[in-house]
């Protein structure tokens, strides 16, 4: 299985980005999904999780400001982050939720900075 995450990249607050993680050797349809974050010296949280029928949660950091989909006949999962912040700063990983460690990638850096 691999995950790969792309994406990322410096905006500033304010802005937008979307970041995409495609699957290979993985059919996304039977996991639930989701996208965590890591700042360094902290442990990864989880940000947003979709279920397999499509339910959304989030964490309250980003709700309303960011937006998980689920492509599943193309194994992809989006993150839409709209107004984002410098505490949005991290390295964004997807994996299925409850996480798998055999299935982390090597994520994709967001800076949020002026």
């Amino acid at each position: 299985v691999r995950l790969v995450e792309s994406g990322g990249g410096l905006v500033q607050p304010g802005g937008s980005l979307t970041l995409s993680c495609v699957g290979s050797g993985i059919v996304t349809e039977i996991y639930a999904m989701a996208w965590y974050r890591q700042t360094p010296g902290n442990q990864r949280e989880l940000v947003a999780r979709i279920g397999r029928s499509g339910t959304t949660t989030y964490a309250d950091s980003v709700q309303g400001r960011f937006t998980i989909s689920r492509n599943d006949a193309t194994y992809t999962v989006y993150l839409q982050m709209n107004s984002l912040k410098p505490a949005d700063t991290a390295v964004y990983y997807c994996n299925t939720e409850p996480a798998r460690f055999a299935f982390w990638g090597q994520g994709t850096q967001v800076t949020v900075s002026s």
